[in-house]
C-alpha cells in the first residue's frame, strides 16, 4: 500500500519537539525538516512527499494539496485543523488526523488561569504596579466562590475545566448540543446541561470548549452576548471565529458585559484595527493554549506515532475524514471485508446504468464488530470499478455524494441462514435496474448464497461470465461449447430457472478459469437464445 520506509518522504514544516523525530527514525523513516515556508514554497516542496507534518503556521491549501501527487496523510500536531483544507484533502484521498488528547490539560488548565486572571484583573494590576500606580481600588475583583460558570461546550477540554472550576467551589452549568439531542444526563456529576440561552441567562463567566465549523462560527454573535448576564466576564481558549469581536467589544463599552480573557482571535496576529486591542478590561494571549513543555512533547510524539502507524497498518488514529479501525477488528472482519469487496465489484460490473442507491445490510454475528468499515469497504469496491484510480476510504462517500449515489446501511442481530451475512442491493435511477447479492464466509472462505432470486454457491474469484436466455434445452451445452473451443474451463455453474425471474428468462452463473475474450464474449451472445450475457471480473 505504501512505500518501505526508506523510500517513504515524510515533511515537517512546522516546529516540533525532537521527541517526534525519535519517534519517526525509531520507525525506520528519516523525516525532512522544511520550516516557514509559504503556500508558492510548499507547492514546490510537495511532489513525491507522502505525509505531512504541521503544526498551526503552515497552511495546507487545495493548491498545495492538488500538487502533492503522492500525498497519503496530514498530520496535525494539535487539536484544530482549520490550518488544512479538509475537503480539499478528502476529495484527494488524503487523511487529515490530529491528536486531540496531548494537548487536553494544558488548554483547560489555561482557561482556568484566564478565569481567574480576569476575574482580579491580574493583568492589568501586573502593568499598573511596573508603571508605579499603586492603586487598588480601580481593580476591584469578584470571588469565584459561588459564581456560575457556564461551560459551552463538554468535550475532552470542557470536562477539564468543569471539574476544575468545581474544584474551585463553583456553580458549573454547561451546553452541549450533542449531549442535548441524545437527550443524555450530564457526564460529570454537579454540572447540569442546558440550552445556550439559558446558560447565558444564569452565567456569571462563560467559557467557550467548541470547534470551529460553519455551525459554530460567531457562536457568540451580538444576539447572544446580550444574552448573557449583565456583568458577566467571557472566556475563550477554544478557536478564534466563534465570538463576534466588534460585538463583544461594543457589549464592553457599553458596560453590558464585565470582561473578556481571549487566548484566541478570528484573525492572528491581530489586525491594528481590533477593537479589543486598547481595552483594560480585555485580556489576550498569543493562543497559548497547547504552549506547554508536556503539552507540545505530547503531540508531537502523538503524531509521530500516528502516521507511523498509518503506513505499516493502514490504521487511521484520530483521522477526522476516515475510520480509524483496530489492528483487532481488521483481524476480525479480515474474510468479510474481503466479501464486501467482491460483492462490490460484481455489483458494479453487474448494473448497466449508472448506480443511484445502494442498500447494505449486516447481520448476524459479525454485525457486533463492525462500524460501518464493511459497507464503506463496499463503496469503494462499486465506485473503483468506474473511476481510474484514487478511490478510497477517505473520499469514497464524497465521491458517490458527487454522482447522486445514496448510500443506506443497516444491521440485523440475527442472519436468516447463516451465523453472519452480508447484503447488498443496487438500483439505477428511478429503480428502472435493480441487482441483489448476498453472501457469507464459509470456513475462511467468501461465498456468494443469493444473486438476485437465485441461490447460489459460489465462490467469489476470477471471472464470472452471466447469461440470461430462454430455458429450453441444448441452451447450456452451447454456450459449454464456445467455451470449449476456447480452452476455457468451467469452475462452478449455477442456474436460475426462468419462473423465479420476473422477465420469464433463465440464468447461468458460471465461474471460469480463464478470462475469455472479447471474440469469446461476442460468440456466446450471439448463440440462438441468449439474451444478454455479462463478463464480471472479480480478481
Amino acid at each position: 500500500m505504501f512505500p518501505p520506509p526508506n523510500q517513504t518522504r515524510i515533511l515537517i514544516c512546522d516546529d516540533l519537539h525532537e521527541k517526534a523525530l525519535e519517534c519517526f527514525r525509531k520507525a525506520g523513516y528519516e523525516p525532512e525538516l522544511r520550516l516557514g515556508m509559504n503556500e508558492k514554497e510548499l507547492i514546490a516542496a510537495v511532489p513525491g512527499v507522502h505525509a505531512l507534518v504541521v503544526r498551526s503556521a503552515t497552511k495546507i491549501t487545495a493548491p498545495v494539496l492538488a500538487a502533492a501527487d503522492t500525498l497519503a496523510v496530514v498530520g496535525r500536531a494539535g487539536v484544530g485543523v482549520d490550518n488544512v483544507d479538509c475537503d480539499a484533502a478528502t476529495m484527494r484521498g488524503v487523511v487529515v488526523m490530529n491528536t486531540p488528547t496531548g494537548n487536553t490539560t494544558t488548554t483547560g488548565e489555561l482557561a482556568i488561569a484566564l478565569l481567574t486572571s480576569i476575574a482580579r484583573h491580574i493583568p492589568r494590576a501586573d502593568r499598573q504596579t511596573r508603571g508605579g500606580d499603586w492603586k487598588k481600588k480601580a481593580l476591584m475583583g469578584t470571588e469565584l466562590t459561588g459564581k456560575t460558570l457556564g461551560v459551552i461546550g463538554l468535550g475532552r477540554i470542557g470536562r477539564v475545566v468543569a471539574t476544575r472550576a468545581l474544584g474551585l467551589s463553583m456553580n458549573v452549568i454547561a451546553s452541549d448540543p450533542f449531549l442535548s439531542k441524545a437527550g443524555a444526563s450530564s457526564p460529570i456529576d454537579g454540572v447540569m446541561l442546558m440550552s445556550l440561552e439559558e446558560l447565558l441567562a444564569q452565567s456569571d463567566f462563560v467559557t467557550l470548549h467548541v470547534p470551529i465549523s460553519d455551525d459554530t462560527r460567531n457562536l457568540l454573535s451580538r444576539e447572544r452576548l446580550a444574552l448573557m448576564k449583565p456583568g458577566a466576564r467571557l472566556i475563550n481558549a477554544a478557536r478564534g471565529g466563534l465570538v463576534d469581536e466588534v460585538a463583544l467589544a461594543e457589549a464592553l463599552e457599553s458596560g453590558h458585559l464585565a470582561g473578556a480573557a481571549l487566548d484566541v482571535l478570528a484573525q492572528e496576529p491581530p489586525a491594528p484595527e481590533n477593537p479589543l486591542l486598547g481595552r483594560e478590561d480585555v485580556i489576550l494571549t498569543p493562543h497559548l493554549g497547547a504552549s506547554s513543555l508536556e503539552a507540545q512533547e505530547n503531540v508531537a510524539v502523538g503524531i509521530a506515532e500516528q502516521i507511523s502507524t498509518y503506513f505499516q497498518q493502514g490504521v487511521a488514529h484520530n483521522a477526522v475524514n476516515a475510520p480509524a479501525v483496530s489492528d483487532h477488528t481488521l483481524r476480525s472482519l479480515r474474510h468479510y471485508i474481503l466479501l464486501a469487496e467482491k460483492m462490490g465489484r460484481y455489483l458494479a460490473q453487474r448494473t448497466v446504468e449508472p448506480i443511484r442507491k445502494i442498500e447494505f445490510t449486516v447481520s448476524g454475528e459479525v454485525q457486533a464488530e463492525d462500524d460501518g468499515y464493511l459497507a464503506l469497504t463496499f463503496l469503494v469496491a462499486v465506485l473503483s470499478q468506474g473511476l481510474e484510480g484514487g478511490v478510497n476510504f477517505v473520499n469514497a462517500p464524497g465521491l458517490a455524494n458527487e454522482r447522486g449515489i445514496r448510500l443506506l446501511t443497516a444491521c440485523e442481530e440475527e442472519s436468516s441462514f447463516f451465523p453472519s451475512q452480508l447484503k447488498a442491493r443496487v438500483s439505477t435511477k428511478g429503480g428502472a435496474e435493480t441487482h441483489l447479492v448476498t453472501g457469507t464466509v464459509f470456513g475462511e472462505q467468501p461465498r456468494f448464497v443469493r444473486i438476485d432470486a437465485t441461490h447460489v454457491d459460489l465462490a467469489p474469484e476470477g471471472v464470472m461470465l452471466i447469461t440470461k436466455h430462454n430455458d429450453r434445452p441444448g441452451v447450456l451445452g452451447a454456450i459449454g461449447t464456445v467455451l470449449g473451443k476456447a480452452n476455457i474451463n468451467i469452475r462452478r455453474a449455477e442456474l436460475g430457472p426462468a419462473k423465479q425471474s420476473a422477465d420469464g428468462l433463465a440464468s447461468a452463473f458460471l465461474t471460469l478459469y480463464d478470462d475469455p475474450a472479447d471474440g469469446v464474449v461476442a460468440a456466446v451472445t450471439a448463440l440462438d437464445g441468449i439474451e444478454q450475457v455479462r463478463r464480471i471480473r472479480l480478481g
